[in-house]
């Protein structure tokens, strides 16, 4: 039976029963009614200790939370992103967002395609307005490079030789391009050598590109084909080099390859593949004047465009000590081995539960998901779960979607036929889905998401079928039982 005891020291309360809960548990069973004499003749003014505690708490916790500073350190898109999703889910603290290029954050796909062709200009690029930073009390800081990160006192070592401190920091670096070994032995590089990445890049190489001059563009992945579909849409003379023996091999099938490479043939671009590039020829200027081939062909070129692959900027955070294999390596919350340190975007490896391996994905929508998902972690709000990555690219009216990564598939199924120009291209191994290409085919792409994400099993007969809808295959078909871990 319970009772307070002759010589025992009374029951704690408020704070202090908190604190000794253990120690004095068999004290905390008083009566209700006990307790609720003690409440009713405590002065009305004085408030519940508990209550007060719980208050000032509140209170201690919120001045905390308001003087904490978020550092984001590379204002692309997912670091923009992240920045605002943070405020948008709750950071009080100040926000920073730090970037070295000088242009306010812009928006990076139509750099290859639309902006090139001068179809858009630069201010349509932005990614917010000028008003939006201030409305969310985020300051933006362009042209400003970090040079390292001290871990232990939280701060971050500027180019200018300022400091910036923090408490949270979310590195967004993304990547840069990868360069061309036989240039980067030239003295100098040649001013009609480019590669595309950011709006610098991407102004020089419009500067160029004009009616009647010749490009050759080294490189037959996605940004080498989409410079080669805006230059022969400008009347250049366009051809393009691929050491593999197609065109888009590293991320589609066969028949995608040639279909592509059919289009780019059909609108006037050469395409050279099996092509292994050996030495470029140079005027007195400087200037590349020729490419020349393993095989002997010489291509006399205006302007050279260099486009084989991104490499991570991970060497800020490998210099501060964090694990970084081909990229920063984070964990499910997206944190580094550092607790106050995130990363997001095309410089992240994280391991893949949907396709059981890490991953880097470089990819605007995972970048952007990713850094929603790193504010949500921040703020304590529930994250979106993760969804299978995709990307796109336009080509002259094509526009190519693509979801899920294909690497392991046995089978190559497709729906629609390509002389069309509306198709799509289905990854399958057994009866899993792992990757789709659609090709002007938005209904199949938005479908397909679900399809790879929930990992729905589907028959090869039933997905070449046309005159069956993926939408109620989809919808009548019960997720695979693996999914449940996905």
């Amino acid at each position: 039976m319970c009772g307070r005891r002759a010589g025992r020291r009374p029951e704690p309360f408020g704070d202090e029963r908190f604190a000794h809960s253990t120690r004095h548990q068999r004290y905390r069973c008083k009566s209700r009614a006990q307790n609720a004499s003690r409440v009713a003749h405590r002065p009305a003014t004085a408030g519940r200790p508990r209550d007060r505690f719980v208050r000032e708490r509140k209170q201690r916790r919120g001045l905390q939370m308001s003087n904490r500073h978020l550092l984001v350190i590379g204002n692309g898109c997912g670091g923009t992103e992240a920045a605002f999703a943070a405020r948008t889910s709750g950071w009080e603290g100040p926000i920073t967002l730090l970037g070295d290029e000088r242009f306010q954050p812009y928006h990076r796909p139509p750099l290859s395609k639309t902006y090139l062709e001068g179809e858009v200009t630069a201010e349509s690029l932005h990614l917010r307005g000028d008003v939006a930073y201030e409305r969310s009390a985020i300051t933006l800081h362009a042209g400003h490079r970090a040079q390292a990160i001290d871990r232990k006192h939280r701060k971050v070592a500027m180019s200018d030789g300022t400091e910036i401190g923090y408490d949270e920091l979310i590195l967004a670096t993304g990547g840069r391009p990868r360069t061309l070994p036989v240039a980067d032995a030239l003295p100098q590089r040649p001013s009609n050598l480019h590669y595309l990445r950011t709006r610098t890049d991407a102004d020089a190489l419009r500067d160029e590109l004009r009616p009647q001059r010749s490009v050759v563009i080294i490189g037959a992945g996605y940004i080498g084909l989409e410079v080669a579909a805006a230059a022969v849409r400008i009347g250049m003379t366009v051809t393009v080099l691929e050491a593999a023996s197609r065109v888009l091999a590293r991320v589609t099938a066969q028949p995608i390859s040639e279909y592509y490479e059919a289009v780019h043939r059909e609108a006037g671009v050469n395409i050279l593949t099996n092509c292994v590039l050996e030495g470029l020829e140079t005027r007195g200027d400087g200037r590349i004047e020729a490419v020349r081939c393993s095989d002997g062909t010489r291509l006399a070129a205006d302007v050279v465009v260099v486009g084989i692959g991104l490499i991570p900027n991970s060497e800020l955070a490998a210099a501060a000590g964090l694990e970084v294999d081909n990229g920063i390596v984070v964990d499910d919350d997206l944190r580094t081995a550092d607790s106050h340190i995130m990363a997001v975007g095309d410089c992240v490896r994280q391991y893949s539960h949907l396709y059981d391996r890490f991953v880097r994905v470089e990819s605007v929508p995972n970048a952007l998901e990713q850094a929603r998902n790193a504010a949500a972690v921040l703020c304590d709000k529930p994250t979106r779960p993760t969804g299978a990555p995709w990307f796109w690219s336009d080509q002259y009216d094509l526009n190519l979607k693509m979801v899920g990564l294909s690497e392991g598939y046995d089978r190559l199924v497709l729906r629609g036929r390509p002389e069309d120009r509306s198709f799509s291209a289905f990854y399958v191994v057994g009866d899993r889905v792992l990757a789709v290409d659609t090709i002007n085919r938005p209904a199949d792409f938005n479908v397909s998401k679900r399809l790879i994400s929930e990992r729905i099993p589907v028959t090869a007969d039933l997905l070449a079928a046309s005159d069956v809808s993926l939408r109620d295959l989809v919808n009548a078909a019960q997720p695979s039982t693996s999914s449940s871990t996905a």
